[in-house]
Order: structure tokens, then sequence, then C-alpha cells
């Protein structure tokens, strides 16, 4: 019972003063008093134990907090790549393949990626460029180098050993390609800072660029920047590098790169306001040997202003305006934009069609396309009176009457109507025969005609042959 009883106690004590008593019975393991008596569980901590505060927080000593490797800054050290690449240019000197070299395998243990700004600005101009273009190293010539794009021979074949190295890198290092095209962007708004000469190397480097495919045709936004489009600059450099870009491709594939660029439509825009009009653009890019182009906004020119007369054409025609006011606006609208008339006709035949509401069922189409037609008829003759655009308006007929398959059969009593109406002559309906039509329905379209193909041809003959009697 007595050593019950001192357990007891003994996990009691050991709760209250939480020290790690032993649960054997002994005076040795609880703590007492004078008189060898156990202790009062309200006794206070023994002499010599120093417990914490219940406040005060527990300190580690020697331990070191590391910041961890992702929340490291590393330092933005420029001027140290700069020295390493105009050293390695330096060395390598003019051999374009050893600069090639180098710079692949410096790739590997430089940062191009955090400094890619700085190496395209060393391997174009020779040293690092401030904003706008001005050389931050200028009075400082080991920080230099002359083996760059600007102090290359201004010839194109030069001119295309460097566009080799940016390709080689490119291809290489296929993040650079998006900063690549970011420098370019910046240094076309730089252009005022350059010298005459490194403008144009500039311009054959891009121009030889754009060709191969390493920088698309988006950059030349940058040249519609104000400042370099009112001193002139914009237009210079553009015709430099349409002509580098055209020696290494042709026409089509600039006009075609400019369409998916949208950049087709904009091309005035490397002219002062006061000079954004067609003629001067003609003018200034077929003296500087780049009639192409002049020709191809011509064209650009004339499709904006026929979808801005169909428009117009097709609001006039929802509107029921009589046929002669209709006459009147296209021949001035004929005049002003210099449209010749078989472009104009096949606008009115597509405004024409969109102006009624088709019947679906097969059988009543015919009927209302006939209805209608004849009461435009007057309006086509008007426009259709050259052989050109007899035979474009033929080919625009066999083309609707395919695509909306209500219209098949509806094509032959069409053409008769349209040549009783005079606006289709009869060498227009024979040429479109035999040579003329296009490929949509043609094995049909021609079955329909072929009976009155054979009634023409044999009125012509009998025309011929009252003649000769006479």
């Amino acid at each position: 019972d007595l050593n019950v009883s001192v357990l007891h106690s003994s996990i009691v004590c050991c709760r209250r003063c939480r020290r790690a008593c032993s649960p054997l019975p002994g005076p040795r393991n609880h703590p007492t008093g004078a008189a060898g008596e156990r202790a009062p569980l309200t006794a206070g901590p023994p002499r010599g134990r120093n417990f914490m505060n219940k406040n005060q927080k527990p300190v580690l000593t020697g331990q070191r907090f590391k910041t961890r490797k992702r929340d490291e800054k590393e330092k933005f050290e420029p001027t140290v790549f700069r020295d390493t690449i105009v050293q390695g240019l330096n060395e390598a000197g003019s051999d374009l393949e050893a600069i090639a070299k180098f710079l692949d395998a410096t790739g590997s243990r430089l940062d191009y990626r955090r400094y890619a700004d700085t190496l395209f600005d060393i391997l174009v101009a020779g040293s690092m460029l401030a904003p706008g273009g001005t050389r931050i190293d200028d009075n400082d010539k080991t920080k230099m180098t002359n083996h760059c794009v600007f102090f290359a021979d201004e010839d194109h074949d030069a001119i295309r050993n460097y566009a080799q190295v940016f390709n080689k890198l490119i291809r290489r290092y296929k993040y650079l390609e998006k900063a690549f095209e970011d420098e370019i962007k910046k240094l076309l708004l730089f252009l005022k800072a350059f010298t005459e000469t490194e403008q144009t190397k500039l311009a054959m480097l891009s121009g030889i660029l754009l060709a191969n495919g390493t920088l698309p045709a988006t950059i030349l936004t940058s040249l519609f920047t104000d400042n370099i489009v009112k001193e002139g600059i914009a237009a210079s450099f553009a015709v430099k590098l349409f002509k580098a870009w055209m020696a290494e491709k042709d026409a089509n594939s600039v006009t075609s790169a400019l369409r998916k660029a949208n950049l087709d439509k904009r091309l005035l825009e490397l002219f002062p306001a006061n000079r954004q009009n067609v003629d001067h653009f003609a003018k200034y890019f077929t003296e500087a040997g780049l009639k192409e182009l002049s020709d191809f906004l011509r064209v650009q020119q004339s499709l904006g202003t026929r979808k801005e007369l169909q428009k117009e054409l097709q609001e006039r025609l929802s509107q029921e305006c009589p046929i002669k006011e209709v006459v009147l606006y296209v021949k001035e609208e004929m005049k002003r934009n210099e449209l010749p008339e078989p472009a104009v006709i096949g606008l009115l035949w597509t405004c024409v069609m969109n102006a009624v509401e088709w019947n679906k069922k097969e059988e009543l189409v015919a009927e209302q396309a006939l209805k209608h037609l004849k009461q435009y008829a007057p309006l086509l003759a008007v426009f259709s009176t050259q052989g050109q655009s007899e035979l474009i308006l033929l080919q625009k007929v066999q083309e609707y009457c395919y695509d909306n398959i209500h219209f098949m059969k509806a094509f032959q009593k069409i053409v008769v109507l349209f040549y009783k109406a005079d606006v289709l002559s009869e060498e227009a309906i024979l040429k479109w025969y035999k040579e003329a039509h296009v490929a949509k329905g043609k094995s049909v379209f021609l079955d329909q005609m072929k009976k009155f193909v054979e009634w023409l041809q044999n009125a012509e003959e009998e025309s011929e042959s009252e003649g000769e009697e006479n």
C-alpha cells in the first residue's frame, strides 16, 4: 500500500513540476523537505533550475539561415558580358566562320537570354547602344569591335555573309529569335542616329533576313514612326530594304509577306501626310527601280476602292434608286478612281444578285431570277460594252449558278435574256462556249448552251450567205 501511494504521489509530482521522475518509489526520486518528507505539491521548482517564462520564446543559437537559390538575385553586369563578346570577336577577326563558332561555343557559358540586347547591339553596331542609338563606348576603343555589320563592306554579298552568322546563332539558340526581332525593331527606331552608310547596311541586312524568314514582316511597323517619316528616312530605308529582299526572292514573296502582316495597305504611311497618295508612291518607287511594288500598291488601292464602291452600290440598289442615278454614280467613281470597265461589271453582277432574297424552291427561282435581271439588264448593258467585260460577266454568271445549286438549271435562260437585252453579244457567247468558260460546272452549262450556240452559229452562217448574195 505504501508503494502504491508513493507511486501515485510521484506521478502527480511529475505533472506539476514537469520533472522526469522515476516510477520507482524512494526519497531520491522526489523533492523532499528538511525532515526528509516529501515536499508539498504546491512547492516551487527546485533550486538551480531555471524554467522559461511561458511568454518567452526559445532562441536557437548557432543556426545559419541560407537564402534559397531561386530567391537569390543575380547581378546584372552587361559590361562584363560586353567585354567577353568584344574580346572574342576581335580575336576571331574578319573570319566570319570563326565568329560563328565563337558565338556558338560562348552561348553555353554566357547568359545570352539575359544579355540578348547587348549581344545584338555589338554584332550590328560594334558596341552597346544607349537609348536613341548613340554608342555608349564611343570614346573607348577597347570596348568596341570593328567586326560587325556597320563596319562591313557596303556590298550585298558581304552583308549576306553576316546574315548567315545571325541565322546560325538563332538556329543554335532558338530562344534568341524573339529577342532578335525586338532588336531590329529597336534599331529601326534609332535610324536617325546612324549614318547613311550604316542605314544602308542595316536595310540590306533586314531585307536579306526577311527574305530567308529569319525576321517577320511585322518589324516594318517601326518605319511608320513620325520622326523618321518626316525626315524622309523611312521611305529611303524601305527602298533599300525591298531591293535587298527582292535580290534574294521575287516580288511575289515580298507582296505575299506584306499581305500576311497586314501591311499591304499601309505602305503610303512611309511618306509624310502631305505626300501620302498613290501617284507619289508610284513615282518614288518606280524611279528607285521597284515598279513591281508601285503596281502592287495600285492594285491594292483599287481593291479598296472596289470594296467601297460595292458597299455603296449595294445600299443604293437596296433602296431601289433609279437606274439612271446608279449609272451616273458608277461612271463618276470609275473616272475618279481610274477603274476599268471589266473590273466594274463583276461588282455590278454581285450587287444585283445580292439585292433580293431568293426563293428556296428550284422550280420558282428561275422565274424570279429572270424577272429581277430583266429589271437591271439596262444597268448591266451600260458597263458591258467591251468584249472582256462581256466574258467576265458570263464567267460570273457561270460561277454564281454553280455555287447556288437552285440556279443550275437557270443558267441558259439568264444568258438568253442578256443576249436579247443587248447585254451580251453573239461573239462573246461563242467565245465563252469554245474557250473562255471556267471549270465550275463546265459540262452541265455547256450542255445547256449547246442548242442555243448551234442556233447562233446557224444564224451567223445565214447572215454571211445573205451578205454574199447581196
